[in-house]
């Protein structure tokens, strides 16, 4: 007989209390429930059922097995949903977060791309530097760039971009242009506040060994082309993303200093609730968000 079969018999028997009950559950006949739960028993070997005229109730070895048959069970149909699921077509709504100036520039363009793929899904696109609390606050996926800290999240890397250290060309002639990591501390560093470093950079030495960076300048900002419209206006050294800063840098706007101090590049990521399977919209629009950043080429 089926194992699985056999299991929600027996199951249904110990949560109902009697054979009746179990039958009725699972339209079968009374008999035909004997017969899997005498089938499990002999193919266990051991009694998992007390019975006696008046009722049933599990033995020892029975409310063991009890336990772990019931989530062998609810696994079993957990994987069937999932199957399910995955084959459906997406549908409902997403809720995304994504920072401002990354969002505005890439996540916007290729959203508007998905909702034509797709338009049995609706999206709600919230733009903002701060890290949302994605489970209490409702959203299926937040689009994240930098260090991953440990969490219950699940999170898949889209790609990744180089961090550029940046300066007007007119600070760079006022104050000088440094070239080793100890010389910036004379220099005005803008602070980003979102960093997940804190308020310290990352820098790699001459010698290629990771060195942090105190950022003790007159202005802190928490919006990326915030930070990099002050560097324009001459106001100090940047550490930028370089998907905010490459359009200057190719005017001569800005200009990037210390190439061989820059720090490692930086994952930009979509992360996601953790559970077992992903719904069909959340999975398909992360790969789609995958396909559309890997073919922006080399402009990181």
């Amino acid at each position: 007989m089926d194992r699985l079969t056999e299991m929600e018999a027996f199951t249904r028997v110990v949560e109902l209390g009697g054979f009746t009950g179990a039958a009725k559950k699972l339209g079968l006949s009374k008999s035909a429930i004997s017969k899997h739960v005498a089938s499990l028993e002999s193919r266990l070997g051991a009694r998992l059922l007390n019975r006696t005229t008046r009722r049933v109730s599990p033995t020892e070895i029975g409310l063991v097995y009890f336990d772990k048959a019931q989530a062998v069970l609810a696994a079993a149909r957990e994987a069937d949903a999932m199957a399910t699921a995955m084959q459906g077509a997406p549908t409902g709504e997403l809720k995304i977060s994504a920072p401002l100036s990354f969002g505005l520039r890439h996540i916007a363009p290729a959203l508007a791309n998905f909702l034509a793929l797709y338009p049995n899904v609706s999206a709600r696109l919230q733009l903002d530097d701060r890290r949302v609390e994605l489970v209490a606050e409702g959203f299926d996926l937040a689009i994240r760039i930098g260090e991953m800290p440990d969490s219950s999240l699940k999170a898949r890397r889209l790609a990744e971009t180089e961090m550029n250290l940046v300066a007007a060309p007119a600070y760079l002639e006022r104050k000088g242009e440094p070239t080793s990591v100890d010389e910036l501390s004379d220099h005005e560093l803008l602070h980003y506040t979102n960093l997940s470093s804190g308020n310290s950079w990352k820098l790699r030495s001459a010698s290629g060994v990771e060195r942090p960076v105190r950022i003790g300048g007159r202005l802190s900002v928490n919006n990326g082309d915030a930070l990099a419209c002050a560097a324009l206006d001459g106001l100090g050294i940047a550490l930028s993303p370089h998907f905010i800063v490459a359009e200057h840098l190719a005017s001569g706007r800005l200009v990037e200093i210390m190439r061989r101090h820059r720090p490692e590049p930086v994952g930009i990521y979509a992360v996601y609730p953790s559970g077992r399977f992903l719904q069909p919209k959340l999975r398909v629009f992360i790969d789609h968000l995958a396909g559309t950043l890997k073919g922006k080429g080399p402009q990181w």
